[in-house]
């Protein structure tokens, strides 16, 4: 089944792409939730039509990409938490944790975002991967420290 594009979509394409997907999967979800419509000879013409707006929405979204970019890259976190013997954390730090002192710095991203395979359970520094979106990564380095050291 072919399908065109209202959304960029991680796993299959970006807006104005023309993909192939698996009958059930476009008919039960992309179709339903508005984010494609089938690749009709009418939804052809309109898409013609309306491609010079998508390029453009792509080229903001590109430029808001690298710039969150930039923010993140010069940003610095350090995370105090509470140890135990053997500096052990008591906790872990998680991507909320990491969205939360983001945001304390003015750089707000969500916490799904936040590419972490686990919850950072050590102390010294860490390097997280941030999706900033239109496709780009950027390594941020949080350092966690011993709660009285941050005081």
């Amino acid at each position: 089944m072919e399908l065109i594009l209202k959304e960029t979509i991680d796993t299959l394409g970006q807006e104005g792409e023309i993909v192939k997907v698996k009958p059930g999967y476009g008919r039960n979800y992309l179709i339903p939730r508005q984010l494609a419509v089938p690749a009709t000879k009418g939804n052809l013409a309109i898409l013609k039509q309306n491609k010079a707006s998508i390029e453009a929405r792509r080229q903001a979204q590109k430029a808001a990409a690298e710039a969150l970019a930039k923010q993140v890259a010069g940003a610095s976190v350090v995370i105090s938490q509470r140890v135990g013997e053997g500096e052990r954390l008591y906790g872990s730090v998680t991507s909320a944790d990491i969205a939360a002192k983001l945001a304390e710095l003015g750089i707000e991203i969500d916490k799904k975002k936040i590419a972490l395979d686990e919850p950072i359970k050590t102390l010294g520094v860490t390097a997280v991967k941030v999706k900033v979106g239109y496709h780009m990564n950027v390594d941020l380095n949080v350092e966690i420290v011993p709660e009285a050291a941050a005081e």
